[in-house]
């Protein structure tokens, strides 16, 4: 892994002496009750503002305030003008721009594009005080504010839109968030690294346009860049025949950047020595090397090519080895510096430790943010995922290798939870991160670390270079639970249980201490089809899983319950799987009280089998692997409907289905079977809350117009077996039955 400098050791800023500020100020006012004249960076964010690790825009602050930066945030501004990005004047360095702690489209809208009505990080939960694509929004109202100050883009939102993107909410392939943003420098991945950098660097004097060498970085390229050389990505992973007749990778040589022909826009064209394959290159110039990914115009026009693109970028994913990447957006290059070095663990105690008040901005009064009050009493001990779900964000943004804090830092954090958040009444409701149980884990030889392309160290099993032993998460548990004032330290963090079942010890802990009553787990499917696209192990590992889980819980005395979590109209799934599992929570006793649908967000891999229909798993081309793609609102809600087979607004569409698939034995009153053929009397006429005319029932059912609008149908008899009882209703969880 190559050396990073130490993100506390850069020489503080002059206006350190201003001390650390109660609150990052959010308004002149507060800028004058700290003595400041000017803000040195003006953060502008999507979320509330509230001073808690749990949120980004409080870290990156706090971080840039340890470095002795003056730093303000302007929280979730009204962007139908530019004055109030104007609230706290001119930065004397950047503007640093982010959606908030989530993508602002998949804040904003559902899984079927449905506009969210509520905002978990808006006081009192209110919806519609950020907008769609709230970084190109953001972005270009600082411009009209202050059109010659640097812009710099971050968060999760712009690191997951990095390169060209499918976007699911309308459907097209959307250039880089740089370019629509019209941002000076991107931050991918966790920031802390790049936004020192940076800060340090611009208050030295130099030009945002000069800062092209940082890690974790993506920008447009405008002047050479040294000796490069070039690789086409189409040589390291042929994807096959290429359906556009343009030449996406055509540059002209020139001698130097100072007298190369500029394009359109300005942009000159950068002198690379290109290569045909991986094989050309010595070992020694691999640190000289880019790899030129299929330009925008390429992967709009072919979906193979983009799933080529995305295969590629997450083989280049591991900061030990990854390399710099170009992707051409028309006339204009975007280049990508490769990931930020992991924080080290001293790092990460410190980022940890800053001075966060640990509340909202008194700014909000007594209203209450919803994603606060879940988070104020949970404490984060790891970042980043070595899972890969192929659906999941995670590891695109804060990486595959695991960032530990040290267990004293966990303390100490717990102390000041217990000594000084309001409202605490000794329950730590969640010591975790993006996992539970990867705390500690990591390969067992740095060397083979970071040399690996794997896009996951778990599947299709569990790599034998992995330790993972569960020894330092135990002990931090045991002694977080026996301090003074801390009655409860909950387990709220999903668990994975295939690492899980590698320690029963650390099972029998979490069994007998950490749950209190339910513990989610996430098996996702039960079908190979669909777990195989998802990367996730097979239901007997769940089984096994469970038997340690209700064997420990009995030991225990305590009553405790699984909570499996799944997800509908997944690429690879089938109606056929879905099914099967509706067959198998029924069987099992699960009602699953919310339903998760996939939801197609930039990058990830399960995003490229949805646009392509093909498996980027695998090297792709015309002949790899056709996927499934339940695709379409009827597909989608299908899937869900089986999900929730026990809702009797979902039995009409369920009892079509079952007859168009040849499963009308499925339909009747027998334990075995999925649903009953009698409509309880009000039911059956909606869908997501949407009334279904009696026409419509009538036509996709099959069943008569007393069924399909509600009236009550014949009531089993002893004579007429064929008439299904009444269903009496459960609660959201029923005991699971192995």
């Amino acid at each position: 892994m190559h050396a990073a400098k130490d993100l506390f050791s850069y020489r503080k800023h002059w206006a350190a002496r201003f001390g650390t500020a109660t609150f990052l100020p959010t308004s002149l006012d507060e800028m004058a009750d700290l003595g400041w004249d000017a803000c040195d960076i003006v953060i502008v964010t999507g979320d509330a503002y509230v001073d808690h690790p749990s949120f980004g825009m409080a870290i990156v602050g706090r971080m840039l305030e340890a470095q002795g930066f003056r730093v303000g945030i302007i929280a979730q501004p009204d962007w139908q003008s530019a004055e109030p990005f104007q609230a706290l004047g001119r930065p004397r360095l950047f503007f640093g721009i982010t959606g908030g702690n989530m993508d602002s489209m998949v804040n904003r809208y559902t899984s079927d594009r449905r506009l969210r009505s509520d905002d978990a990080y808006t006081p009192g939960g209110l919806g519609g005080l950020r907008p769609d694509r709230s970084v190109i929004v953001y972005s270009q109202r600082v411009r009209e504010a202050f059109a010659d100050v640097a812009v710099v883009i971050g968060g999760i939102e712009a690191s997951l839109r990095r390169i060209a993107h499918f976007d699911y909410w309308s459907e097209k392939i959307r250039r880089s968030v740089l370019l629509d943003a019209r941002a000076d420098l991107l931050v991918f991945g966790n920031g802390e690294r790049q936004i020192v950098e940076i800060a340090h660097r611009l208050a030295a004097g130099q030009a945002i346009a000069e800062l092209t060498d940082i890690r974790g970085t993506a920008l447009v390229r405008r002047a050479a860049m040294g000796e490069w050389i070039e690789i086409d990505s189409t040589h390291l992973d042929t994807p096959g025949a290429l359906n556009p007749p343009l030449d996406p990778y055509a540059m002209a040589p020139t001698a130097n950047a100072a007298t190369a022909p500029a394009s359109a826009s300005g942009v000159a064209m950068v002198p690379l020595r290109s290569v045909r394959a991986a094989r050309e290159v010595r070992n020694a110039d691999r640190a000289r090397c880019v790899i030129r990914l299929p330009a925008w115009e390429a992967v709009c026009a072919d979906p193979i090519l983009y799933a080529h693109a995305s295969r590629i970028l997450h083989l280049e994913s591991n900061p030990g080895n990854a390399r710099a990447m170009v992707q051409r957006h028309g006339d204009t290059d975007v280049w990508l510096n490769p990931p930020p070095i992991p924080l080290t663990t001293p790092e990460l105690d410190k980022v940890y430790e800053l001075s966060y008040q640990r509340v909202p901005h008194p700014r909000y009064g007594a209203a209450k943010i919803p994603a606060y009050e879940m988070i104020r009493y949970s404490i984060s001990i790891q970042r980043g995922c070595f899972g890969g779900c192929t659906f999941c964000s995670i590891t695109e943004h804060e990486g595959r290798i695991i960032q530990n804090r040290s267990e004293d830092s966990v303390i100490r954090e717990i102390e000041q939870i217990r000594d000084h958040v309001p409202g605490f009444t000794g329950v730590i409701s969640d010591l975790g991160g993006p996992t539970a149980n990867m705390y500690r884990i990591a390969c067992k030889s740095p060397e083979i670390e970071a040399a690996c392309r794997r896009p996951s160290c778990v599947y299709p099993g569990i790599c034998p270079n992995l330790n993972t032993d569960h020894a330092p998460l135990l002990s931090l548990y045991r002694r977080a639970r026996k301090l003074p004032g801390v009655k409860k330290v909950l387990i709220a963090s999903g668990v994975r249980y295939d690492l899980a079942i590698e320690s029963p010890e650390y099972v029998q802990e979490l069994a007998t201490h950490h749950v209190g009553g339910y513990l989610k787990i996430a098996p996702e499917a039960i079908g190979e089809g669909p777990l195989s696209k998802m990367m996730k192990p097979g239901v007997g590992t769940y089984y096994r899983f469970k038997q340690l889980f209700d064997k420990y819980s009995l030991a225990a005395g305590k009553e405790q319950y699984l909570i499996p979590y799944f997800i509908a109209a997944h690429p690879g799934t089938t109606d056929e799987d879905m099914l099967a599992l509706a067959l198998w929570l029924k069987q099992n006793g699960f009602r699953a009280d919310q339903v998760q649908a996939f939801l197609p967000s930039p990058m990830a891999t399960a995003t490229a089998m949805y646009h392509s229909g093909k498996n980027p798993l695998k090297r792709v081309g015309p002949d790899t692997e056709n996927v499934h793609i339940p695709k379409g609102l009827r597909a989608r809600r299908l899937h869900k409907a089986f999900l929730r087979y026990h809702d009797a607004n979902n039995w009409p569409m369920l009892r079509a289905a079952l007859k168009r698939m040849g499963r009308s034995d499925l339909i009747g009153p027998a334990a075995h079977q999925l649903i009953p053929a009698w409509q309880p009397h009000g039911t059956g006429q909606s869908v997501d809350g949407r009334r279904r005319p009696t026409e419509f029932l009538t036509q996709h059912t099959g069943l008569p117009p007393a069924a399909g609008t509600g009236e009550r149908g014949p009531r089993p008899t002893k004579k007429n077996p064929q008439r299904s009882p009444q269903v009496r209703p459960r609660g959201p969880y029923q005991r699971p039955k192995f």
